[in-house]
């Protein structure tokens, strides 16, 4: 698995779900139920992870939609 994406917005993790499921790209959201340990602060980010084999594909799909900037340094 390959992180994708590293952010606090949960309107962000929203859309780039949204994203990866209309391209048929399998993705696991991280740290998603963290807010009940940390009180709903926000504080903790959320990690959007996608399988090895898409992350070419999926890096491509944001970069497309704008969103390129959100993107975890490619290792």
């Amino acid at each position: 698995m390959r992180e994708l994406v590293r952010t606090n917005d949960i309107v962000l993790v929203s859309a780039i779900g949204a994203l990866l499921d209309g391209a048929n790209i399998h993705h696991l959201v991280l740290d998603q139920n963290m807010s009940i340990i940390e009180g709903s602060l926000g504080i903790l980010p959320r990690r959007i992870l996608v399988h090895e084999d898409d992350s070419r594909q999926a890096r491509q799909l944001l970069t497309d939609a704008g969103l390129g900037h959100e993107l975890r340094p490619d290792e």
